[in-house]
């Protein structure tokens, strides 16, 4: 299909982005200075979680969503890790649990109360102790409840099982041993049967979790990888990274065969590390820049050229960390399709930004709404331990 032809037929050519106004944003939210590359940001159509700087162990905040503007110096923390806190990443099947991990070498589960009370929370519902040294990633199992991965300097990727009753839990279901230095990013399909992987070695890898396999193995010398994600069913894989000239570059594989990208592309000259975003339903890709303002948007298609570049949002103020909304805390009455909060710390604010398909009807547009992920759990924990797989 011609790059024309393909043009003319997508109904996401003319998708842009739209800062919101300064009302609609967080102002004076002191943002963490960590060097870390992560998110530092987590989002539900409930709250709004950001890692925040705090004097002697590791704090976040949690803003109910609708509590735009300036927020109050003295506004509580959740705070109970005695090292920087390195992720935040809600649960997918309950919009008032969030976990954390930290350079305290633990993971923490946190019960958010409906009402936010007017002191500091520091009492987790759970602590995971297995890692040795500081954790880095946390990801929840994209369709079996309770089950978290977390993954540490100590190269391990640890799997719990938080239905156990245990406050502490110090012993994960299963560890993973494959990588032999720190891992970079994690990504799910689907239905949380595999788990992709980039690690410091520059190597992504396709693992079984349950079996503890590696099943495939990449290590392309024109292309080091340092973020790498699964395109939903599409059964391939997305990789940012840099080519051997240091340039930043993009990289798309088929996750059956890793023995060369199926594409290499170069995005610009620029230092910071390129977070993906990938939206299964419009089968839209983001790229946000970490250090500049810009989100490329991609189309992906499964026959060649794979990826259609759509447009660029580009903004003065360069971001942090970036925030995703779930597709069910969109606003489907202007046509939003996806939706990031901005970190920018140079001006202690966030900023959602809305990615808008243009549509001069006001009334629901079925087209680009198609049916989405819910909020319930596919599978238990132990029907997934035990090898079940649902979408």
């Amino acid at each position: 299909m011609s790059w024309h032809t393909w043009c003319c037929s997508s109904k996401f050519r003319h998708v842009y982005g739209k800062a919101a106004s300064k009302d609609k944003c967080y102002d004076c939210v002191p943002i963490t200075h960590d060097v870390h590359d992560n998110h530092f940001c987590a989002v539900n159509p409930s709250f709004i979680a950001v890692v925040t700087e705090c004097m002697g162990g590791g704090a976040f905040l949690v803003i109910p969503i609708h509590q735009t503007g300036k927020l109050d110096p003295h506004y509580p923390k959740v705070c109970g890790h005695k090292g920087n806190v390195l992720d935040i990443k809600w649960n997918p099947f309950n919009d008032f649990v969030i976990a954390s991990c930290s350079e305290d070498a633990t993971v923490k589960i946190w019960e958010i109360p409906n009402q936010l009370p007017n002191r500091n929370i520091t009492s987790p519902k759970k602590e995971l102790r297995g890692h040795t040294r500081r954790v880095g990633l946390i990801e929840w199992h994209p369709t079996a409840n309770d089950i978290l991965f977390s993954s540490g300097y100590d190269y391990k990727i640890m799997i719990w099982n938080l239905s156990l009753k245990d406050a502490v839990l110090s012993k994960p279901v299963k560890i993973l041993d494959a990588h032999r230095d720190v891992v970079l990013s994690m990504s799910f399909n689907t239905d949380g049967s595999l788990l992709a992987t980039t690690c410091r070695d520059k190597k992504i890898r396709v693992i079984d979790p349950r079996a503890r396999t590696v099943l495939q193995e990449a290590s392309c010398r024109s292309h080091r990888a340092n973020k790498v994600l699964f395109l939903g069913n599409m059964k391939k894989l997305f990789s940012t990274g840099t080519s051997r000239w240091n340039n930043r570059q993009i990289a798309l594989w088929d996750q059956n065969d890793l023995s060369v990208p199926l594409l290499e592309e170069d995005v610009d000259g620029s230092s910071g590390i390129l977070f993906p975003v990938y939206d299964p339903d419009t089968h839209m890709l983001y790229v946000v820049g970490k250090g500049d303002g810009n989100i490329r948007y991609y189309e992906i298609s499964p026959e060649k050229p794979y990826l259609n570049y759509l447009m660029e949002y580009r903004s003065h103020l360069p971001q942090k960390g970036i925030g995703i909304m779930p597709k069910r805390g969109l606003d489907v009455s202007a046509c939003e399709i996806f939706r990031f909060y901005k970190l920018i710390p140079a001006k202690s604010l966030i900023e959602p930004i809305s990615m808008i398909v243009p549509r001069r009807s006001e009334s629901y547009q079925e087209d680009i709404y198609p049916l989405t992920a819910a909020a319930q759990p596919a599978l238990t924990s132990l029907q997934w331990l035990y090898g079940n797989n649902k979408g």
